[in-house]
């Protein structure tokens, strides 16, 4: 019988407490979010200021990350240096998103069991306050 790690609300709430905390002393606002392994929202923060925009966005990311097992900026970045964008037609999901700020997590055993997402600030900071989330993420699962 195989064992699947899943994120709870508990774990979301850590990896959400420490993008927070980054934005904060950053001075930043943005939306944050973590997903499950199948890219499902479980926890979502829109910070005072963030543009609408960012919500969905976020959730795009988030949902990019866990579903595809990489950085979003790593997609992007793929697709943006070759032809691969029109055949791959970002995977045929509306909700696909190649910006950066989507990082998977992955549990001790190296499985991706969802992801943490920014978005509203420009894309290497989206990325490095969603770093701080999958840092204090992985940290609490091993």
């Amino acid at each position: 019988m195989r064992t699947i790690s899943v994120l709870d609300l508990e774990d979301a709430t850590v990896a959400i407490a420490a993008m927070r905390a980054a934005l904060v002393a950053a001075g930043k606002t943005a939306a944050i979010a973590v997903a499950d392994g199948h890219g499902d929202l479980i926890a979502l923060e829109r910070l005072d200021g963030t543009p609408a925009s960012s919500v969905t966005i976020a959730a795009n990311k988030a949902w990019t990350a866990a579903t595809q097992h990489k950085a979003t900026g790593a997609i992007g970045a793929r697709l943006r240096k070759t032809d691969e964008a029109f055949d791959i037609a970002y995977y045929g999901d509306r909700r696909a998103c190649g910006w950066a700020g989507g990082l998977p997590v992955r549990d001790r055993d190296g499985t991706v069991v969802g992801s943490v997402a920014v978005s509203g600030l420009p894309e290497r900071e989206d990325e490095e306050i969603a770093e701080a989330g999958r840092a204090a993420l992985e940290a609490r699962l091993r």
